[in-house]
């Protein structure tokens, strides 16, 4: 099935007793054991499965083409459970523009147990070496956030495969609907949920999908059951109702996506541009073979520097100045002043997430904006 219909359909497991065509909230945290001690039902207690969780990641491993999914409260606690999961010791190699919580995560809760190199993973000539008898791990962030920096995933695979790695891609910008890592080599693939896949900036969740079903798989699904960081039934409704209109979202999205970003290029307060869907960024010819649309995010740098990009994001009025992305609103932020003072994020950056408005009015808002 076409992933339209698939958003549509596979998440609806079972038939409900009500016969309802939406599948109904579960909220019930432990479930009937039969008369032999088994659960005919299929489902123990909810922290380790419960119906809605299991509907939300059956639609996600369809939509990805992989084996299995876990469903987490964050996207956040998506990546942390995926290097919970490495042995101490190991070394993981993750790009220099790596979005900045899991880097904090990497730096901080996992500075005693990992090693990290962040390197310029768009050089793929010097990824080798920095391989190590250690490593265990690529990480990949493609698009990137906020440089929205393109990695040749059929590239990288080639080498994680020649090591023996794992490659794991963060694939939340583009969304199950633009990028299907899985099918580029990858062997897992991370979600923040909250983003694109929810779409209505109401609820925080996080996902990881698996190419096969290994014993490294195992112990992420243990850490995700035991540890119990898993969104709640209703927030897999959300996300289930969400994701049912995913496909025709992301259309929108990339649409104004890239009108907005063919204005801005041509705007003389714009110094840059940072979208994939420009002929003139650097690795757009890698994004159009690896992705079907380039999605709703764009960066620019204005002229003027920390001081008018402050500006910029506290003229505009249908932009709404709030950190995330992926919503039907349009967000905007100075993204420099999100990240702290150790950021190498430019300070004349603004990030866009460019929502679902009508187009003509966006670019007012922004001509506006910048004068």
């Amino acid at each position: 099935m076409k992933p339209e219909t698939l958003a549509i359909h596979s998440g609806n497991l079972y038939k409900s007793t009500t016969g309802d065509v939406t599948p109904p909230i579960n909220l019930s945290t432990t479930f009937f054991r039969d008369e032999d001690g088994g659960y005919s039902g299929g489902h123990m207690y909810s922290r380790v499965s419960n119906p809605n969780r299991a509907s939300l990641e059956k639609v996600l491993t369809d939509l990805e083409n992989g084996a299995d999914a876990c469903a987490f409260s964050s996207g956040n606690t998506a990546g942390m459970s995926l290097f919970q999961a490495l042995a101490p010791g190991s070394h993981i190699i993750a790009p220099d523009d790596m979005y900045w919580g899991f880097k904090k995560q990497l730096q901080s809760i996992f500075a005693d147990t990992l090693t990290i190199d962040f390197i310029d993973l768009t050089d793929v000539t010097g990824i080798a070496s920095y391989i190590k008898e250690n490593t265990v791990m690529i990480w990949v962030e493609t698009p990137s956030n906020p440089l929205l920096k393109i990695t040749d995933l059929l590239a990288i695979s080639a080498i994680a495969k020649k090591h023996n790695l794992l490659l794991a891609c963060d694939s939340t910008f583009a969304s199950p609907c633009l990028q299907n890592p899985i099918a580029l080599g990858a062997d897992i693939v991370m979600h923040s949920s909250t983003k694109y896949i929810g779409g209505h900036s109401d609820v925080l969740g996080g996902a990881l999908i698996t190419a096969k079903m290994t014993p490294f798989w195992e112990k992420v699904r243990n850490i995700q059951q035991i540890g119990g960081a898993v969104p709640s039934p209703f927030d897999c409704y959300l996300l289930l109702r969400s994701i049912k209109t995913l496909p025709y979202r992301m259309r929108g999205h990339c649409e104004n996506g890239m009108a907005l970003a063919a204005y801005l290029e041509k705007h003389p307060k714009v110094e840059a541009v940072y979208y994939p869907g420009l002929p003139a960024h650097p690795q757009h010819e890698i994004a159009k073979q690896q992705m079907s649309g380039f999605g709703g995010m764009l960066s620019i740098l204005v002229h003027g520097g920390a001081e008018e990009a402050r500006r910029v994001v506290n003229t505009v009025k249908l932009f709404a100045q709030a950190t995330s992305l992926g919503g039907v609103e349009s967000l905007i932020e100075h993204r420099a002043s999100v990240e702290g003072p150790d950021t190498k994020t430019p300070q004349n950056l603004i990030r866009i997430s460019v929502g679902l408005e009508h187009i003509d009015d966006l670019i007012e808002d922004f001509k506006q904006a910048l004068g």
